[in-house]
This record gives structure tokens, sequence and C-alpha cells, in this order.
């Protein structure tokens, strides 16, 4: 014999199971929210410091350009310059 199929016990059904899903999404948001992360923790540090190369870089190829007496030149060179010059820099420093 074949079964019914009651459509508002199906709609029940999946509704709690939808509204219980979303509270374990919650809670485990909420979990990973608590934890103290420590890779997060070094990534910053790690994204820092690109950040402070870059306003390094920067403003030594602001200081190319003004050099020039603000005229002429490629922005883009001066950039490069002051790319191979900081590099340069670094590594002299580390050694």
């Amino acid at each position: 014999m074949a079964r019914k199929n009651n459509e508002a016990r199906s709609l029940v059904s999946a509704e709690g199971a939808g509204a219980a899903a979303l509270t374990h999404r919650r809670a485990t948001r909420a979990k990973a929210a608590a934890k103290p992360d420590r890779a997060g923790a070094k990534n910053q540090a790690v994204a820092k410091e690109p950040a402070c190369e870059h306003e390094e870089i920067a403003a030594l190829a602001h200081s190319y350009w003004e050099a020039r007496g603000r005229q002429g030149g490629c922005a883009e060179e001066d950039w490069f310059r002051a790319v191979e010059e900081v590099r340069r820099r670094r590594q002299t420093s580390n050694r």
C-alpha cells in the first residue's frame, strides 16, 4: 500500500532542519570568535611589514621627483628605482 505524503509535515521538518543548521552555524562562529587566533596575529605582523616598506618606497620615489624640481621624469621609473634602493638597503642591513 502506498504511503501518503503529508506536505505540512514536510514543511515543518524542513523548517526545523534549517533552524537547527542556522543555530549550529551561529554556535560555530561564536566558538571561532572566542578562540585566540595565533595564525591571525602572525599574519598581521607580516602584513604590516610590506605596508611599511610600501610607505618607504613611496617617500623615496617622491623625493626623486622633488630632486628633479617637481618636473618631468616618469613616476614609474622613480618607483622602480626606489624599490631597488629600499631592497638594497634592507639586504645590507640584514647582513
